[in-house]
């Protein structure tokens, strides 16, 4: 039966929809994410070198965040999601294997690259599949969800990560977390791709990554859009590191720390899934969330309680929410042919600051308990929302 033309790029949308859904919830099902910080701990590490660990993961994002986005814009953005996973298990299994501080830094640097491979690449196959079948406007709720498949990952690694450590340590959650790293990549090369990648001297990665600069100096609204994402995804993702440290302090057992990281991150996975609706909001109702998420965390975590725990839920939701708001905006002011390049200048901009956020944990968290830590940290949000506000008045003054 041949399909009329209003069904093939239905089908189109629907089975990148699909593999997308697939590859965010394998890439996050990974039951090492909510105990690695006290693999780290039990073994001996202090909280400066657990910070430093940290530190080094996203230094090495740092150095391959905007040369890796450049490759996405000059060759197929789908080898790189599927090598990207690869190298993330090699990491996992070095940390289970011989855990030690050096293997610790290894597994960093190799989870670092695979994660600065996906960087970029991933959204801008994403928009620019769903622009070739007409359907562009589609991508924030396709991106929502995508997060929201990402935090069930998140959420169905922390209900199993109990169960698993207990009986069988963390070499059994590790060998789990290859396993999941295997099947993102298997699941990768499933992604459709039709875009035609340029050729020829004049398009090295270099030149791709001068003119994707070029644009973001010459536009104000693409300068603006990239400052907005690491201004709202940085210590969010930052402070995701600790919150087993934070959980722990309420005096509960390890085994029962994956699940109450898993009720932080329940309320995150449904505040992904209402990035359609919310794509409505304007500059002041994205001031207005992020002041909110801002003032629930540091609430949240001066409670020191069950109910702090579900404030906390409560901030990420909003932050996660305002993220996948930015890249919204930053994808629909930069044009195809730079879309990786820009979105990982972006994501090098978040790397920065999230090195900068592991550092002020670690100088803070020395003689402060990580609640107050927490609360400390909310504050860049509640300048990045006044902002915001001032950026909207100035705008709609005469």
């Amino acid at each position: 039966m041949t399909l009329s033309p209003a069904r093939v790029p239905a089908t189109g949308v629907r089975r990148l929809a699909a593999t997308l859904y697939g590859y965010a919830f394998l890439d996050d099902f990974v039951l090492l994410y909510p105990v690695y910080a006290l693999l780290f701990a039990d073994t001996g590490m202090s909280l400066w070198q657990i910070s430093s660990l940290f530190a080094l993961w996203s230094v090495t994002a740092v150095l391959l965040e905007v040369p890796s986005g450049a490759w996405a814009d000059t060759m197929s953005r789908r080898r790189l999601l599927w090598i990207g996973p690869l190298l993330t298990a090699t990491g996992f299994a070095l940390w289970v294997a011989v855990p030690s501080y050096g293997a610790f830094a290894a597994g960093f640097v190799l989870w670092g690259a695979g994660g600065a491979l996906g960087s970029g690449a991933l959204e801008a196959l994403v928009y620019d599949e769903l622009d070739r079948l007409g359907a562009a406007g589609r991508y924030a709720r396709v991106m929502g969800r995508a997060r929201a498949a990402r935090l069930l990952g998140t959420v169905a690694s922390m209900g199993l990560a109990g169960p698993v450590l207990a009986h069988g340590g963390y070499a059994a959650a590790g060998a789990a977390g290859v396993l999941s790293c295997v099947l993102t990549a298997l699941t990768a090369t499933r992604f459709p791709e039709h875009r035609a990648r340029p050729e020829g001297p004049g398009d090295s990665w270099a030149t791709t990554v001068r003119a994707g600069l070029a644009q973001m100096r010459g536009d104000r609204g693409v300068r603006g859009a990239l400052l907005l994402v690491p201004a709202v995804a940085a210590v969010w993702g930052a402070l995701d590191e600790y919150t087993p440290l934070l959980v722990r302090d309420l005096g509960v057992s390890d085994a029962t720390v994956p699940y109450l990281i898993m009720l932080i991150w329940a309320g995150v996975t449904l505040g992904s899934l209402l990035t359609g609706p919310a794509e409505r909001l304007g500059t002041t109702g994205l001031a207005v969330l992020l002041a909110g998420a801002a003032l629930a965390l540091a609430l949240g975590a001066l409670t020191r309680s069950l109910a702090g725990v579900a404030l906390v839920s409560l901030a990420f939701a909003g932050f996660q929410l305002a993220e996948v708001l930015a890249d919204v905006r930053l994808q629909h002011r930069i044009d195809e042919s730079r879309r990786a390049t820009l979105t990982s200048v972006a994501s090098l901009g978040t790397e920065l600051a999230t090195v900068a956020t592991f550092g002020v944990y670690a100088m803070l968290g020395t003689g402060l308990a990580h609640s107050t830590v927490f609360a400390v940290l909310a504050i860049p949000y509640l300048v990045t929302a006044l902002a915001l506000a001032r950026s909207r008045a100035a705008t709609a003054r005469p």
